[in-house]
């Protein structure tokens, strides 16, 4: 008996499809289809529209947050010294956070239906559609939720003081990671170092994608030996 392997259309909301695709998900999330327009996730207009965000509503949203967070660590004792030695711990500590995410998780192998469609909403949609401009950032519905679980993680090792300049550090660095991300995509820097993130990230998507974890830096990559041969870097410039 010959089974015939599934076929998504790409003219069909497609979050509900790729599931069925298992084994043979990763081989199809993985082979991009470059276009500024992105694809329908959702038949129900609600729930579409929330997959989608502009890249300016993270920082418009964020941070003032990240300025009141600091403020709170100030009118608790805090100097100005201290208040910048922990937005740069807490800048450093989600660099770290962007980078086990993104290998751990992002590009965990799934090819069960279920995990199959997790794995689509959370990044194989960006790896299949690349240049859809809104679905590069995050939706700020997502992230306030994971706010929680990752501020009750500092307060757990920080003081009452220490923990709203802290997390406000790491927000700081996720308002960042969000915008340089749109920005690899989307801008045509001509300088180091965007230059060089922006080919170093392209390399990731278009020639060797369990390699180049880093957005905003090659940091860790370089810590982990996950760092992409500079060989093929060299040919995306």
């Amino acid at each position: 008996m010959v089974v015939q392997e599934f076929a998504v259309d790409l003219d069909k909301p497609l979050v509900f499809q790729v599931g069925h695709l298992e084994e043979h998900y990763q081989e199809w999330v993985h082979q991009p289809i470059v276009s500024k327009e992105g694809p329908r996730f959702f038949a129900n207009d609600t729930m579409e529209f929330l997959t989608r965000t502009k890249w300016w509503a993270v920082p418009v949203i964020w941070l003032p947050v990240v300025c009141w967070l600091f403020a709170k660590s100030i009118l608790m004792g805090h100097t100005i010294q201290e208040l910048i030695l922990m937005a740069l711990f807490g800048v450093f500590v989600w660099t770290l956070i962007e980078y086990s995410l993104h290998r751990f998780l992002f590009h965990i192998e799934t090819k069960s239906y279920w995990s199959n469609t997790a794995h689509y909403l959370i990044h194989g949609c960006h790896h299949k559609h690349p240049m859809d401009s809104l679905r590069l950032v995050f939706p700020p519905a997502g992230a306030a939720i994971l706010c929680v679980p990752f501020w009750n993680v500092v307060a757990f090792f920080a003081s009452p003081s220490t923990t709203p300049a802290l997390f406000a550090g790491g927000l700081l660095g996720y308002v960042m990671y969000d915008c340089t991300h749109y920005y690899l995509h989307h801008g045509q820097p001509s300088i180091d170092p965007a230059k060089h993130l922006k080919r170093y990230h392209l390399s990731h998507h278009f020639r060797i994608q369990d390699k180049g974890f880093g957005i905003t830096s090659s940091l860790w990559d370089a810590v982990f030996g996950t760092l992409p041969s500079s060989k093929i870097a060299v040919k995306l410039s």
